[in-house]
């Protein structure tokens, strides 16, 4: 794995960036061009209420499989990249993801929850060769508003941090049998959660799912919106994960001609997270051109 910066074109900040290239393979001068040898890369955009590390295996097994550097980024908030700043929009997400995208010379995006809502985002404005997203946290007309709870950004506001993880988890879901648990059991759950590291992680991130959840609802988009995207997209789903994840990418893919959808089975939400190849087959399978056109829905 390398490390090292791409420049935010905001004024002097930076994202961290990790590169994981196939074994064998010569890495490219970084920062600067790549090797003329070296194919182009893959960028990986993380979900929400988490840091890229969590997913540095996923990105490693990815580029194996494809021959191909996989660029794994922190978003604004995380490790040594640059702060959200006031004024945070997907408009922020989307100018970081091209200028990762132009440093690395990548040509496709591998995204997860909310980055995959930034990503197909930013397929809509930009030039991406091939798109990939699980559990895209996308609001169409509406659907996700449900979802959004004040009293998250209530408790955040207040440091009232188990209270707040506690709403996130029953708003969003997304943590399996554990988001149908009561209030008071979610709360002791983060308490004994913070005294792990990956806890404390999350519990400081709390800030940045405010934001987030903000941007998602404040991008509410309808079909139309999508009518022009010419980027190919799959947009898969785990058989796991909370089922409006999987209705929504149904209704984009059963109406904007460039995208498909498809279900990953035995897969909860945090599928990059897990170990195991079955997902980086699927997505690995689509980016290197070996892909069948699926009926929305299917099981593959």
């Amino acid at each position: 794995m390398e490390t090292w910066t791409v420049e935010t074109n905001d004024g002097g900040g930076q994202l961290e960036v990790h590169t994981f290239r196939p074994t064998g393979s010569v890495g490219a001068p970084i920062p600067g061009s790549k090797a003329p040898a070296e194919p182009a890369g893959v960028v990986l955009v993380h979900g929400t209420l988490v840091t890229d590390s969590l997913y540095w295996p996923f990105a490693r097994t990815l580029s194996v499989m494809l021959g191909r550097p996989v660029h794994s980024y922190n978003r604004r908030g995380r490790g040594q990249s640059t702060p959200q700043p006031a004024g945070y929009t997907v408009d922020t997400e989307i100018a970081d993801l091209q200028a990762v995208m132009e440093k690395s010379g990548s040509t496709d995006v591998v995204a997860h929850s909310y980055g995959g809502f930034v990503a197909l985002q930013a397929a809509r404005r930009t030039k991406i060769n091939k798109l990939v997203t699980y559990d895209a946290a996308v609001s169409l007309s509406g659907n996700l508003s449900s979802r959004w709870r004040p009293e998250l950004e209530e408790a955040v506001t207040a440091g009232q941090l188990d209270h707040a993880w506690a709403h996130l988890v029953q708003g969003l879901g997304t943590a399996g049998p554990i988001s149908y648990l009561p209030m008071g059991a979610l709360r002791t759950l983060s308490v004994l959660s913070a005294r792990t590291r990956l806890g404390l992680e999350m519990r400081s991130l709390l800030p940045t799912a405010v934001t987030e959840m903000r941007a998602v609802l404040d991008a509410d988009a309808h079909l139309h919106d999508f009518m022009q995207l010419s980027t190919p997209t799959l947009m898969l789903s785990g058989g796991w994960s909370p089922s409006y994840f999987a209705e929504t990418a149904r209704i984009l893919a059963g109406a904007v001609p460039v995208i498909d959808f498809a279900i990953v089975p035995l897969q909860f939400h945090e599928g990059p997270l897990r170990p195991g190849k079955r997902l980086a087959s699927r997505i690995a399978r689509f980016l290197s051109g070996n892909h069948v056109e699926e009926q929305p829905g299917s099981a593959t």
